[in-house]
C-alpha cells in the first residue's frame, strides 16, 4: 500500500500504511494510523514477538523555529514538563516509571521534539498517561523555571569543556551562519538562557504544543486499537484535544533551501588535540539521491575500511578518531569530515583529508567500494531496524518532516540500486562544492592554519 498522509485520510478513520512480511510471507510488523479530532496522530507498529514497547510523544517544534529572542526556549521547556502537573509532581513523573523499571527520557532536535518511555507490554497504558499529561499538562512553576535555568547553564557550561562537541557547533554556525536559527545552538546560549523569562516560554509552550502539532509513535509488543484509547483517554482528561474539526499540521515544509557559506573559522581552546570538521552543503532529507550519498560516505569515512580511516589512521598513524557522516534537514543537509589529532599533525591530517576528497570528486569509488558500503548500509538499516525505540522514531519523524515511510525491503533495494556513475555524481555534486572548516584546539595549532 503506498503511503498516505494524515491530511488525506481524515478525522476519525484509520488506516494501515504498511505491513512488513518476513520469511515464509507471514506478517513481520504492521504500521497503523488514526486520526484524532484535533489532528492529533496515532501512529503503531507492532512487533509481533516482543515483550516491550518503546512509546514517543512526538512535537512538530524545534530549535530552529525559535526566534533569535527565543534561543534555547525549546530545549529548556523540554527540561520544564518533568517538573510537575496537575496530576503528578516531578518525583511521581520520575518514580511512576521507575517502579516499573520503564525508562523515560526526551530530546530536542532542530526541527523537532520527542518525549519518550521504554516499559513492559503490561504497563504501556501507564507510560502513554504519564507522557501525554506531562506534554498537555504541565505547570512549569516560577521555582522550577528558576532551578531548570541553572541546570541547562551547567549543561552548556558541560558542552563547551568538550572540543569535540564546541567544533561540530562552530561548524554548524560557520555553514549556516549566525542569522540561520540552523546555524545556533540548539541548547542556547548563557545570555539567552539567562533573558528567558517563565511568561515566554509558558506562552511559547501554549502556541506550539497544541494537539494538531503532536504525534503518539508506539512500536513493539503493542494493539493499536488500545494505545488510541489510552492516548484519547489521556488527551479528554487534560481537555487538550482543542478543536475538533482541526486537521493535523502539515509536515515542515520550506520555499527556498537553506543558504550555506563556505569559509574557515578557527577557535582557540586550551585542549590537548586540535579537533575538526570539514565539509560542504549536501543533498535534504528526503532526496532520493541520499541512498547513493550513503554509499558514498561510507567509503569515504564510515567504517574502518574506509579511505580515510586507512589513510590518516591505520598507514600514518596521524590521528585515533577520523570518519565521515551526513546530516540531514528538510531544506539542506551537509556532509563532513571530522577528527582530532595532535596539534602539530593538523595541517597534515586536513591535506590528506582533502586530497582524498579531491580523488573522489574526480574519479569516484571503486566497484568493491561500492559493494562495501552497499553491504554496510543495508546491515546497519536492517539490525537498527530491530529495536522498537528505532521502529518509533521512524514512524514518528515521517509525520512531522517531509519522508517516506519506505518498507525494509524497500529500503534495501533502493540502496541495491545504487550504482558507481550515481556515487559518482553525489560525489562530484558534494564534494567538490566549497567547503566550510571549524577547528578547535589550542593556539600552536591555529598558528599552522592561519
Amino acid at each position: 500500500m503506498g503511503y498516505v498522509s494524515a491530511a488525506e485520510q481524515g478525522v476519525g478513520s484509520t488506516q494501515t500504511l504498511l505491513t512488513e512480511r518476513g520469511d515464509g510471507g507471514s506478517v513481520a510488523s504492521t504500521v497503523r494510523r488514526t486520526v484524532l479530532p484535533g489532528g492529533l496522530r496515532v501512529l503503531t507498529e507492532t512487533m509481533p514477538g516482543a515483550r516491550s514497547a518503546t512509546v514517543g510523544l512526538w512535537v512538530n517544534v524545534g530549535s530552529r523555529d525559535e526566534s533569535r529572542s527565543l534561543g534555547g526556549a525549546t530545549h529548556f521547556l523540554e527540561h520544564l514538563l518533568f517538573k510537575g502537573t496537575q496530576r503528578r509532581t516531578a518525583m511521581d513523573i520520575s518514580a511512576e516509571l521507575d517502579a516499573v523499571g520503564g525508562e523515560l527520557n526526551a530530546f530536542t532536535g532542530k526541527e523537532f521534539t520527542c518525549y519518550h518511555a521504554r516499559v513492559l507490554e503490561a504497563d504501556l497504558p501507564l507510560a502513554t498517561d504519564v507522557i501525554c499529561d506531562m506534554v498537555t499538562s504541565s505547570l512549569i512553576p516560577s521555582v522550577e523555571v528558576e532551578s531548570e535555568r541553572g541546570v541547562i547553564l551547567e549543561e552548556i557550561a558541560m558542552h563547551d569543556d568538550d572540543p569535540d562537541d564546541v567544533v561540530h557547533d562552530e561548524f554548524v554556525a560557520a555553514l549556516y551562519g549566525a542569522a540561520s536559527p540552523l546555524g545556533r545552538v540548539i541548547t542556547g546560549s548563557v545570555e539567552s538562557i539567562n533573558a528567558l523569562s517563565r511568561r515566554q516560554i509558558v506562552n511559547y509552550y501554549r502556541r506550539r504544543y497544541t494537539a494538531d502539532r503532536l504525534v503518539f509513535a508506539a512500536a513493539g509488543s503493542v494493539d493499536h486499537d488500545r494505545v488510541v484509547s489510552s492516548v484519547l483517554e489521556a488527551f479528554s482528561v487534560a481537555n487538550a484535544l482543542g478543536d475538533p474539526q482541526l486537521q493535523p499540521a502539515p509536515v515542515r515544509t520550506t520555499a527556498q533551501p537553506a543558504v550555506t557559506h563556505s569559509g574557515t573559522r578557527l577557535i582557540e581552546h586550551p585542549s590537548e588535540q586540535a579537533s575538526f570538521v570539514l565539509g560542504m552543503p549536501s543533498y535534504p532529507r528526503n532526496d532520493p539521491r541520499r541512498f547513493a550519498l550513503g554509499v558514498l560516505n561510507a567509503a569515504v569515512g564510515g567504517g574502518t575500511s574506509s579511505r580515510l580511516f586507512q589513510q590518516v589512521r591505520e598507514r600514518r598513524g596521524l590521528a585515533y578518531t577520523i570518519y565521515s557522516f551526513t546530516s540531514q534537514f528538510v531544506d539542506s543537509g551537509y556532509f563532513a569530515v571530522a577528527g582530532g589529532c595532535m596539534p602539530s599533525k593538523i595541517s597534515d591530517v586536513l591535506g590528506i583529508c582533502r586530497d582524498e576528497l579531491d580523488k573522489v570528486a574526480a574519479a569516484g569509488i571503486t566497484l568493491e567500494e561500492l559493494q562495501r558500503g552497499q553491504g554496510q548500509l543495508r546491515g546497519s538499516l536492517v539490525m537498527g531496524l530491530e529495536d522498537a525505540g528505532a521502529r518509533m522514531t521512524r514512524i514518528g519523524k515521517s509525520e512531522l518532516v517531509p519522508n517516506e515511510l519506505l518498507s525494509i525491503d524497500a529500503s534495501l533495494d533502493r540502496i541495491n540500486a545504487v550504482t558507481l556513475d550515481d556515487v559518482h555524481a553525489a560525489a562530484r555534486d558534494v564534494l567538490a562544492a566549497p567547503s566550510t572548516l571549524a577547528v578547535v584546539g589550542p593556539g600552536k595549532a591555529l598558528k599552522r592554519l592561519s
